[in-house]
């Protein structure tokens, strides 16, 4: 099948107005947050308790250096819990999604360096909720209209 400019630019240009913007700015919030929730989720016991297990593992396997793993145990539990359900309602999207990405790049060059291909991934889903926000289906773009990409544009 040999498709013209024309004929592509048609295919492109519906397909674009199915998947609108806020959709796939919604689909990356709910996408990365799903990741580090449960993440989160299995370093805690009962609601928000942090696991014996989850310090020994920043004592041993998850060891980083500068900071202590209690604390690194502790901010991280936070922040997989905390980011993830901003993102999820799209209250400051762009902080949120920066915070994880920061903890992405924590992982791959101080824990896991061999995951690149999943951090990368990662790191694919959260970039453009850091360049646009969370989209107009989101809280932050209730609070700030002003601050949302308008309808239409590239991501």
């Amino acid at each position: 099948m040999n498709l013209s400019p024309t004929s592509y630019d048609g295919i492109t240009a519906r397909l674009s107005a199915l998947l609108p913007d806020a959709l796939l700015l919604l689909v990356a919030r709910l996408g990365s947050a799903v990741i580090f929730f449960l993440s989160g989720r299995t370093k805690v016991e009962g609601v928000i308790t942090i696991a014996d297990s989850t310090y020994e593992l920043f004592r041993t396997e998850y060891a980083l250096p500068l900071i202590s793993p209690e604390l690194a145990a502790t901010v991280a539990t936070w922040s997989e819990h905390v980011f993830p359900l901003l993102l999820i309602a799209g209250l400051g999207t762009r902080l949120s999604a920066l915070a994880l990405l920061g903890m992405t790049i924590v992982i791959q060059v101080f824990v896991y360096p061999d995951a690149w291909p999943t951090h990368l991934s990662w790191i694919a889903i959260l970039l453009p909720l850091v360049a646009r926000g969370g989209g107009a289906w989101s809280v932050d773009a209730l609070l700030r209209p002003g601050l949302s990409p308008r309808p239409g544009a590239a991501i």
